[in-house]
C-alpha cells in the first residue's frame, strides 16, 4: 500500500539522522572553548578585583603620606616663624652686626695654621 502525505506515521519525522563524529567532535570543542572562555573570564575578573585592591591600599598608604607630610610643614613652619622672631629680637642687640668688620690681616693674624703637635687633652692617646 503506497503511503500518502497525510498518513500518520511520525516514525519517519521525528527521527533526526543520527549524529555524526564530525558533529560531536564540534559539540565537544565547543564546550571545551566555552569552559576555557568561563575561566579566563573568571581569572580576568580577579586580576582585576586584585589591582583595584592594591590601588585602594596604595592610596590609603599615600593619605597617610600626605597627612604626615602636612603636619611636617606645619611644624616647620612654626619652627621658622619662631626662629625668625628670634632673629628678629636679636638684631638690633647683636654688636657683630653694628660694628664694622675687622680687616682680613686681623682675623688670621691669631691663628697659626702650622701647629706641630695638638695640645688638647682630647686629641692626647
Amino acid at each position: 500500500m503506497p503511503h500518502s502525505s497525510d498518513s500518520s506515521d511520525s516514525s519517519t519525522f521525528s527521527q533526526s539522522p543520527p549524529p555524526s563524529k564530525q558533529d560531536s567532535s564540534d559539540d565537544m570543542r565547543k564546550v571545551q572553548r566555552r569552559e576555557k572562555n568561563r575561566i579566563a573570564a573568571q581569572k580576568s575578573r580577579l586580576r582585576q578585583t586584585q589591582k583595584a585592591d592594591t590601588l585602594h591600599l596604595e592610596s590609603e598608604d599615600l593619605e597617610r603620606q600626605n597627612a604626615a607630610l602636612r603636619r611636617e610643614i606645619k611644624q616647620l613652619t612654626e619652627e621658622m616663624k619662631h626662629f625668625t622672631s628670634m632673629l628678629s629680637s636679636h638684631e638690633p642687640l647683636c654688636s657683630i652686626l653694628t660694628s664694622p668688620p675687622p680687616p682680613p690681616e686681623v682675623l688670621y693674624a691669631t691663628h697659626s695654621f702650622h701647629q706641630p703637635h695638638i695640645s688638647s687633652p682630647r686629641f692626647q692617646h
